[in-house]
């Protein structure tokens, strides 16, 4: 069962917080708690967030299959002197 209530609160011009008031299963949030050692509920809801998003990119990123020329030197990558996928995929995303 989920039940949200959402205020925007744009008092920042960096960005706008969202406060969400959810019902989350109990047990799914202790589980989750307990794998990612972290604090506080928050924390877990905005990394659970963040891992989906990543998730979500990367599945987009298969559409490119067969179309993309690589160009780089694996040398360099085996030594982390090459931009984090992460940064490539959200440039292309």
């Amino acid at each position: 069962m989920l039940s949200v209530k959402m205020c925007i609160n744009n008092r920042s011009n960096t960005h706008k917080i969202m406060q969400t008031n959810i019902v989350i299963d109990d047990q799914l949030m202790k589980d989750a708690l307990k794998v990612t050692g972290l604090k506080t509920k928050k924390e877990t809801v905005e990394l659970g967030l963040k891992t989906l998003i990543k998730l979500k990119k990367q599945e987009g990123i298969k559409k490119f299959r067969g179309r993309l020329k690589w160009e780089g030197n694996l040398d360099d990558m085996r030594n982390n002197q090459y931009i984090s996928g992460y940064e490539c995929l959200d440039r292309i995303l």
